[in-house]
């Protein structure tokens, strides 16, 4: 089944038409496919299937309860970055011990809660890092079990806002510093060493970095086993791309797999995935309404109520979403517009040159694709704008998972000091 297709030319997510949807909780709005996160899911982890591997899904992309319960109840664990990020993942129904947590800038109280819920393991980035949790470990009588994230100096090839892996950024610790690190989470107090991680960027579609990094990966392991250190498990982190665009063409995630069968599959470590964007990318839309189509000497407007506040990433990556009508053009005549929000900048644009239907108007609805990961998760109230619904859908049903969030209860989260 085609998740956003066309039926009787209206757009329909599974076997919802998106104005029904829209007439019941206004626009924008962002609508996710229960079962195409389902069959997301399936399509990653069957292609490890021979091996002993666990998919930690990466909650940064997207952190709405019922988006995490719809993979949790699928097997997936929980990649956090944050102590908000644990709280979610807990409530919506994740154990502790499928857990991991990443980040290069973990606070005393973040490691302290993730030790008192007994997690499955922390990522660490640097040595000041490592110490602290031996020493919070050691206060709270707990012992940490650790995987030291290395820095493999790898380029991934992608936007370079999103690329992690090379000695520039500040992520994970560098070869040449690893044995300082490998002595201290060997003899530290409160600290148990399970073995290494590695992310090296997000939407990575030329795999070849992968093999580079991976291939490194196995040389570490080789080489410090021979030096009697046992190493259990092996982070591989996540970054595979989905096409955003009709235009895009895309690796397929079987020549993944296969870099990863190759590089470390026999070494008969744990493996662990972190992946966000190949779950829940094409599963989530953001659906607009057009407020005008202003047409000049030079382009044609198209002006919709959604914004960048909204969706960021073509302001922020220069990303490029796929856009289309949900009532379909009957006469097929389409004219080229630019997609644009109503914030007072120019970068709140989601593209030029789209090729949408010539009679379009204000009121008509349209769908911008591919928006299920660092959409609403990445958004914000920016020119006091409301924060908007999330909605999902199973088959012909659907469920409002996040209210809007007006104004006037944004005004009520400030305070006034006596002063004023």
């Amino acid at each position: 089944m085609t998740i956003f297709d066309y039926s009787n030319g209206v757009l329909r997510a599974e076997s919802v038409p998106l104005p029904e949807i829209a007439q019941k909780v206004d626009t924008p709005f962002y609508c996710y496919s229960a079962q195409r996160l389902r069959d997301n899911y399936e399509s990653f982890s069957s292609a490890f299937n021979e091996l002993n591997a666990t998919i930690y899904y990466a909650i940064k992309a997207n952190g709405n309860q019922a988006t995490i319960r719809t993979l949790a109840a699928c097997g997936a664990g929980a990649d956090i970055v944050s102590v908000g990020e644990l709280m979610r993942a807990l409530e919506a129904g994740i154990p502790p011990g499928k857990i991991v947590f990443s980040s290069a800038g973990k606070t005393e109280d973040e490691i302290k809660a993730a030790l008192i819920a007994h997690i499955y393991q922390l990522n660490v980035e640097s040595m000041p890092e490592l110490k602290l949790i031996s020493q919070i470990a050691t206060e709270t009588g707990t012992t940490a079990p650790i995987a030291l994230r290395i820095n493999p100096d790898v380029n991934a090839g992608t936007h370079e806002k999103i690329s992690t892996g090379h000695k520039e950024t500040k992520f994970g610790i560098e070869i040449s510093q690893l044995y300082e690190a490998m002595n201290l989470a060997t003899t530290l107090p409160g600290v148990s060493f399970k073995g290494f991680t590695m992310h090296i960027g997000s939407h990575i579609n030329d795999y070849a970095p992968f093999r580079e990094a991976y291939s490194r990966l196995r040389e570490l392991v080789e080489d410090w086993r021979a030096r009697g250190v046992k190493i259990e498990r092996l982070d591989l982190g996540g970054g595979v791309a989905i096409p955003y665009d009709k235009d895009d063409e895309t690796t397929p995630f079987s020549e993944y797999a296969k870099i990863v069968r190759e590089t470390v599959g026999d070494l008969g470590c744990h493996l662990s995935f972190e992946p966000g964007r190949r779950l829940v990318g094409d599963a989530g839309i953001l659906v607009s309404r057009v407020l005008y189509v202003k047409d000049t000497p030079s382009k044609r407007f198209v002006i919709i109520d959604a914004a960048m506040n909204d969706l960021v990433r073509p302001a922020m990556y220069g990303a490029r979403h796929s856009i289309i009508p949900v009532e379909f053009n009957k006469s097929g005549e389409t004219t080229l517009a630019t997609v644009a929000g109503a914030v007072c900048e120019t970068s709140d644009s989601f593209g030029d040159d789209f090729a949408l239907p010539t009679t379009i108007k204000a009121g008509d609805l349209i769908a911008i694709l591919q928006a299920g990961a660092y959409g609403s998760a990445m958004s914000s109230t920016y020119n006091a704008r409301p924060l908007i619904p999330e909605v999902i859908v199973l088959k012909e049903v659907f469920a409002q998972t996040r209210r809007r969030i007006s104004v006037a209860e944004q005004i009520s989260w400030d305070s006034i000091p006596k002063w004023l």
